[in-house]
């Protein structure tokens, strides 16, 4: 039987909301509108991934929910609160990995919790325990030039965790790895990301990777941004597969011509 993309119930407790959200900026051109009446709603411990061509606003999106942007109109919400600027409830973690050169793997784990000025020992302790569970425990010592590019991207995940954030935002943390590489690091990422109990939100260009990772693919059209569509991604046989293994399910060929469809890819100049 085909598999069928299903609508997202809305009952779910919202661990983020975005309600009428716009955004608009000004350049020497003139007014541009990014994003138009979003209205969106991430629960708690989903996994969302937000898809659609480039220029639509996904990056956009994800700066309004991390309180780096502030909309033009609307409200966006994390556990209830409105977000007036950036807060430790959400862990932001981008395409680049960022680590210092001159900081050892554990150092550089640590770095947000520095910032924050939370009880350094403490924020130690939980990053060795994060960097064993990403597969890092036997770099605690080393420094970012004698990592591989997927090993730097666990270390960011570590990193991005030890804050103990309720939301994680990813903004295309795999694009710069190799298609093996982000085979691998996909299980290993949401691995952690589920026993965390953490709420996400992902933006790919990647459409096999939104079905495989993810609970729901939430669509976006081009600029201005609206929500095309949301769909949950149903897997047979009761236990959600790990990414590996959804790509190898019948129902993702179903759900990749779906949204490949709804892109509109083919009309791409």
């Amino acid at each position: 039987m085909a598999a069928v993309l299903q609508e997202f119930p809305a009952a779910q407790p919202a661990r983020v909301e975005l309600r009428d959200v716009s955004l608009r900026y000004f350049t020497p051109a003139g007014e541009t509108q990014a994003l138009d009446r979003i209205n969106l709603r991430l629960g708690a411990g989903e996994f969302v991934s937000l898809i659609g061509q480039s220029g639509c606003g996904k990056s956009t999106l994800l700066s309004l929910v991390a309180g780096i942007l502030r909309p033009s109109s609307g409200q966006v919400c994390v556990d209830g609160a409105p977000v007036a600027g950036p807060t430790p409830r959400v862990g932001y973690m981008l395409q680049q990995d960022y680590l210092f050169e001159w900081r050892t793997i554990l150092d550089n784990a640590v770095l947000g919790a520095q910032i924050q000025g939370r009880d350094l020992k403490l924020a130690r302790e939980r990053a060795v325990h994060l960097l064993h569970k990403c597969g890092m425990g036997a770099f605690l010592h080393h420094y970012p030039r004698q990592l591989s590019g997927g090993m730097r991207q666990r270390v960011a995940l570590a990193r991005t965790l030890v804050t103990e954030p309720d939301v994680v935002l990813l903004d295309e943390p795999f694009s710069a790895l190799d298609s093996q590489t982000r085979l691998a690091i996909a299980d290993e990422v949401v691995d952690v990301l589920r026993t965390e109990g953490k709420s996400v939100l992902l933006v790919t260009h990647d459409i096999g990777e939104a079905i495989a990772m993810t609970d729901r693919v939430v669509v976006l059209s081009r600029r201005p941004g609206r929500i095309k569509s949301e769909h949950h991604m149903v897997f047979g046989g009761g236990r959600r597969p790990t990414p590996l293994e959804a790509r190898a399910r019948p129902e993702f060929n179903d759900f990749f011509r779906t949204l490949w469809d709804e892109l509109d890819v083919h009309v791409e100049g």
